[in-house]
């Protein structure tokens, strides 16, 4: 299942992600006390009875790209039998990784317990990898320029490449000018809208159901930076557009807003490919020739 949709839910319920971090992050997804007199970045299991305490979601270092859980789990048991990690030239002589798996790292945000930002860490990458624990020294200490720190956008695409989500960001916040500039309306305000009235939205798909028993017509969940919502497509519109509603990853749907028992649905009359394309200057590390 794609975990996007899991995680804006999570978001949209005060729970909050938090990137990879190599001196706190467990090889699997954990969870975390959120107070800060609670021991920082440790997993806090649900007590037995009693109100549950109030947890951080964090992202394992298993999901971050080309380190897998085996690789995770012995950055984790090095780092419980020897003590935490002392920087990156630390974490690579201790555990052999290869470039691309500091990189990933470094564009997961996993090293800023070091105090050194994606940009910084991923210019030192290349060097820090030849450290290993089979080898001699290498030196690592030559100092990065300055480098500008990444933009919200930028840093939204490092983790969607590193880890597949972005934990505090959903991509149609990035489009939303030209939403409200082409009349789409956030899903959010939807409840202060008449039902009956024609309007256009735009977001993810995120499911896709045509049930035998519903006469040919097909569901859809829409979903936007603020909220979800039910989309109806009649038999005849299915016909029309099946290539897009099968194959688009997002769309643009007008269509007429229906609101039933509370639940409010839109019974869509047009849809079109909704592009999440947005301009910006980072660029992935297998991306740039070295």
């Amino acid at each position: 299942m794609n975990p996007r949709p899991l995680v804006a839910d999570a978001r949209r319920h005060g729970v909050t992600i938090r990137q990879p971090c190599i001196n706190a992050s467990q090889a699997g997804a954990t969870l975390e006390p959120v107070h800060p007199d609670t021991p920082p970045r440790q997993p806090a299991p649900l007590p037995e009875t009693g109100t549950p305490p109030q947890l951080d979601h964090a992202i394992g270092l298993g999901s971050v790209r080309g380190i897998g859980d085996p690789l995770a789990e012995r950055i984790v048991d090095e780092r419980h039998s020897n003590g935490p990690y002392r920087d990156m030239a630390d974490l690579t002589a201790r555990i052999a990784l290869t470039t691309a798996h500091v990189e990933a790292l470094a564009t997961a945000g996993a090293f800023h317990t070091f105090d050194l930002a994606r940009r910084e860490a991923l210019w030192a990458a290349g060097a820090i990898a030849q450290n290993r624990p089979d080898r001699l020294p290498v030196a690592t200490d030559t100092p990065a320029p300055e480098l500008p720190d990444m933009t919200a956008l930028e840093t939204a695409a490092a983790d969607v490449w590193a880890t597949g989500i972005s934990p505090t960001s959903y991509p149609t916040q990035y489009i939303r000018d030209h939403l409200t500039d082409i009349g789409a309306l956030p899903i959010n305000q939807l409840a202060g809208v008449e039902p009956g009235t024609r309007i256009t939205v735009g977001g993810v798909v995120t499911h896709r159901q045509r049930p035998a028993t519903a006469g040919g017509v097909t569901f859809l969940n829409l979903e936007d930076e603020t909220g979800t919502l039910n989309v109806i497509c009649s038999p005849g519109l299915y016909t029309r557009a099946k290539r897009v509603i099968r194959a688009s990853p997002a769309l643009l749907i007008r269509g007429q807003l229906e609101r039933a028992e509370g639940v409010t649905s839109l019974l869509a009359d047009k849809m079109t490919p909704l592009s999440l394309k947005v301009q910006t200057t980072w660029q992935s590390p297998e991306s740039v020739e070295t």
